[in-house]
């Protein structure tokens, strides 16, 4: 039989999932996979996953939670130099990449890793130590994610990201931005940015049409300096989903290699995860894992 570790996080989303193992690990042993579980907590390191990995020795892994599940697993096994293809069961108050990549845990997805059907996908790497296979922002909303009671999240999913949002909109305060990108240099004064490796981010699709999650690049997107009339505009159509496609107030560079500063403090959010404070030097490292994909 085929062997496959899944990392779960038991109260990431409605924390149900857990009340689906079993069904899972049926559904796996159909296909003549053994499934182990690695139940995630909050004090969890590389070495813990590292021990498990060489235990089991699986030839997958499969991330069943949100982006943030999804974030810590693909950092250990690049870290650790794992090569093995990963999963996304997504049962978190956020599964953007999931969501690009169409991907739902249903017969046909299961079929799929069964058969070992994969895509190779870039990630981004932030000042040579924390990899992000969606995205890395700073700015005005981007600490949403950690100031929404977790409670909340779970009863109300992206909503709560939408209500707290509004609520902020009067103490937004725009920050100087030095961005270097691949030999260019930029000032632009904004309310936040986000460094996307895919298109997955809310209402950015049609902004951001050209990321592709295997293009060697990433994409660089600002909102710049606006009226309070327009950022409401801008923010009620980001955490409704519907797409941002005003240039005017949109700044957008591609590029491999980023630097990027200010004159303010700030702290960068990483798929989710409280990252790293500005400066931030971000790469793209090309074709660096592989994912179950339905084809």
């Amino acid at each position: 039989m085929k062997k496959i570790l899944m990392v779960y996080n038991p109260v990431s989303g409605n924390a149900k999932f857990k009340r689906r193992l079993d069904d899972i690990i049926e559904t796996f042993q159909r296909r003549k996979i053994l499934l182990a579980t690695y139940r995630t907590t909050p004090n969890d390191t590389a070495r813990d996953f590292y021990e498990c990995v060489k235990v089991f020795n699986p030839c997958g892994i499969i991330s069943a939670g949100g982006d943030g599940t999804l974030h810590a697993v693909i950092n250990w096994l690049m870290k650790l130099e794992f090569d093995l293809p990963v999963g996304i069961i997504g049962s978190g108050t956020s599964n953007d990449f999931a969501t690009h990549l169409k991907i739902s845990d249903d017969e046909e997805y299961f079929d799929a890793i069964a058969d070992n059907q994969t895509l190779t996908v870039d990630l981004g790497l932030v000042n040579e130590h924390e990899y992000f296979i969606n995205v890395a922002s700073a700015g005005a909303l981007t600490a949403i994610a950690h100031e929404v009671d977790a409670r909340q999240k779970n009863s109300l999913g992206k909503i709560a990201y939408y209500l707290h949002g509004l609520s902020e909109i009067p103490n937004f305060k725009s920050v100087q931005l030095k961005i270097f990108a691949d030999g260019q240099n930029f000032n632009v004064d904004a309310f936040l940015f986000l460094v996307l490796n895919s298109p997955a981010v809310a209402g950015l699709k049609k902004v951001v049409d050209a990321a592709q999650i295997d293009d060697g690049k990433l994409d660089f997107i600002a909102i710049k300096k606006c009226s309070p009339q327009k950022i409401f505009s801008l923010t009620k159509k980001i955490f409704s989903g519907n797409c941002v496609d005003d240039g005017t107030n949109i700044f957008n560079v591609q590029a491999k290699n980023f630097e990027i500063s200010s004159t303010t403090n700030l702290t960068s959010d990483v798929d989710g995860e409280i990252g790293d404070a500005l400066p931030l030097k971000i790469s793209c490292i090309p074709s660096a894992i592989k994912i179950f994909v339905k084809f």
